[in-house]
């Protein structure tokens, strides 16, 4: 029988047909894709002819095309839609992966026909796409061991391998943990709740086989369990459980992990020529420097600390008068904070939620895509991998752009978090090749789904990512979408989430669950009025680990990064009632992999150009200006890679930002 991984898929728009796949599919398909990539790897370094840009490098862009694929559907599975199979195959794949990326980048006769294509670059007759792909490609090489001889090259083989092992093992435990704990509910505990928490404590109860109702860690449940749930007691079970993750002892205790994890973090950087891994990794991003990295998070962590200060001074006298002693603890700041906010905006999350059903903030988001870029979203007829997803086709005048698939829903099986990922990218090179788009949430499910203002955010954010995919338009698939550095990728998906503030887009689409009315004027008013409410909070809590993950990774490697994280924090004057948003032991941007390590500050980078962003769409005329729209699309969504950041961005722009408008943005001004 064909593996159907293997096959070709004879479903709407190539849709991988789910199925018909099985978990058993998987490691065979894994094989003989493999396989197949290495004897094109292989046709490539022993070719004889004179090396050139379409028998080297865009031989290369194609090599693996069919291994990619398989590797493309079980990784969104796993990450969505987990099991114990999933997790043994990602266990078992992990080395193997990083072994094969090692054979490719240290083959020296592969090296040397890039390296004399570098060499001669000028005479070639690129195109500028083409030049900055062979910079990738070579520079790719280069940071990948290519240079390296002897012990050193098998040295670094092993320290990839073993970190490819790591990073699965932090995911998996993390994800342990955040799967089997929860806490069951008796009808005494639930005084404060609002309908819509009970009713997602409720569905989280029945997903675990329970009547009744649980609270589990996933956020979107837990957060809002911390603001109503008038059971101090509670709260501090339901949080410390929270921030416990990963930190439980026992298999998956991911505090070794991430101490393993820094030291060979630390022995490839140097291995590479480099003092510390923080230079490494941040040579090839906007930032450049582990020094300007943090002159960027320290000009912000100030004002934000004063902010969080000052607030935490407010909520304490609130709990006092509530004739609860001693300090502001980390599991009151919310349901004070809640409170508050209720007094000084006269926002009650009870009376706002109904006005942001899920539905409808999907609809505000494809919306916002139609009027500044021209896209149209119509349901799609297919079989997908969880009932929980959809899926629409995208086109624009008549002409299909993409398939965007949407799975918003929180599951045990799921990873925790949002985020977008592509099970196919756009490319040119071969045939126009149109990006399979998804993105993941973890929303509490109700009946209609109702989301926080925040939840709104992360929906926006990651339809944000989502365009950056969908409107690329690059020939070669290594610099599509959002294969950007890392402090640029944030750019679309923090911009994007300014469009959700926009009050005609509210009035239009926040429409009441029961009555459709939409958002009584007042409230939109307050609501937008309250837009940098208890910023402090989530700038601390947020810069806090950006500096920790920076020092991780800058200078002499923590032997025990519990007991640096506290160090850092204590250096920082840390607010007692604040946690960082990330403690080691679940920093999964930072330990699952190397995607954000050293570069968790990328978010706060991205967001001092988004708002300098939104801003030019303002000084043009208004939030959907189309020249504007036109300028962001040429020059930051469908560029890709193609060029480097800073150079994108000056041609939407005109100039670079600074941080005061982000500071603006925050409400931290002076």
């Amino acid at each position: 029988m064909t593996n159907p991984l293997l096959s070709h898929w004879d479903t709407p728009f190539e849709v991988a047909p789910f199925a018909q796949i099985s978990d058993d599919d998987f490691a065979p398909a894994f094989d003989i894709a493999i396989t197949k990539a290495r004897e094109n790897i292989g046709v490539i370094s022993d070719n004889t002819d004179t090396p050139t840009f379409e028998n080297t490098i865009e031989a290369l862009e194609q090599a693996a095309e069919s291994f990619e694929r398989v590797l493309s559907v079980f990784y969104n599975l796993a990450g969505a839609d987990s099991t114990p199979k999933r997790e043994e195959l990602q266990r078992d794949f992990s080395p193997k992966l990083a072994a094969f990326s090692s054979e490719i980048n240290m083959n020296a006769a592969l090296f040397c026909r890039v390296e004399t294509l570098w060499q001669s670059r000028d005479d070639l007759g690129l195109t500028g796409e083409q030049s900055r792909v062979l910079m990738l490609h070579r520079r790719g090489f280069v940071r990948a061991g290519a240079m390296l001889e002897g012990a050193n090259r098998d040295r670094l083989k092993e320290v990839l391998e073993r970190l490819a092992v790591l990073g699965t093992e932090f995911s998996q435990n993390l994800l342990a943990d955040e799967r089997d704990w929860f806490m069951e509910l008796a009808a005494g505990d639930l005084d404060g709740l609002p309908d819509f928490v009970l009713d997602a404590a409720s569905a989280a109860a029945q997903e675990k086989g329970l009547g009744g109702h649980v609270v589990t860690l996933s956020r979107s449940l837990i957060t809002p369990f911390l603001q109503f749930s008038i059971r101090r007691d509670l709260r501090q079970k339901a949080y410390e459980a929270f921030v416990a993750r990963g930190a439980n002892g026992g298999d998956t205790d991911n505090r070794a992990i991430a101490a393993q994890t820094l030291a060979l973090r630390q022995e490839r950087a140097q291995l590479l020529g480099y003092k510390d891994f923080a230079s490494f990794k941040l040579e090839t991003e906007m930032a450049k420097t582990p020094d300007a990295v943090r002159k960027l998070l320290m000009d912000v962590w100030e004002p934000a600390k004063a902010a969080a200060n000052a607030d935490a001074e407010i909520l304490a006298r609130m709990m006092h008068e509530d004739g609860v002693n001693g300090e502001l603890e980390a599991w009151d700041w919310r349901y004070y904070s809640e409170k508050r906010r209720l007094i000084e905006h006269d926002l009650d999350e009870a009376e706002l939620k109904p006005y942001l059903q899920l539905d409808r903030m999907i609809e505000a988001a494809f919306d916002c895509a139609n009027r500044l870029f021209g896209l149209e979203f119509s349901p799609l007829d297919v079989g997908l991998y969880h009932e929980d997803a959809r899926a629409w086709e995208v086109t624009r005048s008549g002409q299909h752009v993409a398939v965007f698939i949407g799975d918003y829903f929180a599951r045990g099986p799921k990873r925790s978090g949002a985020w977008c990922s592509a099970m196919r990218s756009q490319k040119k090179l071969g045939g126009d090749v149109r990006p399979i788009v998804v993105n993941v949430c973890n929303f509490a499910k109700g009946e209609p789904a109702l989301l926080s203002f925040d939840d709104a955010r992360t929906l926006f954010h990651e339809f944000g990512h989502a365009l950056h995919q969908m409107l690329s338009d690059v020939t070669y698939e290594s610099i599509s979408g959002t294969s950007v550095s890392r402090d640029f990728v944030e750019l679309p998906s923090q911009l994007f989430e300014h469009w959700l503030e926009v009050p005609e887009v509210l009035k239009k689409f926040a429409t009441h669950a029961q009555t459709g009315e939409p958002m009584p004027a007042d409230m939109l008013k307050r609501l937008l009025a309250a837009g940098t409410y208890d910023m402090g909070f989530s700038t601390v809590e947020y810069v806090a680990s950006a500096l920790v993950d920076l020092e991780f990774h800058n200078g002499a490697t923590p032997t025990d990064p519990m007991a640096k994280q506290a160090e850092v924090l204590a250096g920082l004057g840390m607010p007692h009632a604040i946690r960082m948003r990330h403690a080691t032991p679940q920093f999964a941007h930072v330990f699952s992999g190397d995607g954000y390590s050293s570069a968790y500050y990328s978010y706060m980078w991205s967001e001092v150009m988004d708002a300098d962003a939104f801003g030019a769409f303002e000084e043009a005329g208004g939030a959907f200006d189309p020249a504007m729209a036109k300028l962001l699309e040429e020059h930051i969504l469908s560029a890709g890679g193609s060029k480097d950041p800073e150079e994108l961005y000056m041609a939407f722009r005109g100039r670079m930002p600074g941080v005061q408008a982000l500071l603006k943005g925050r409400g931290l001004a002076s």
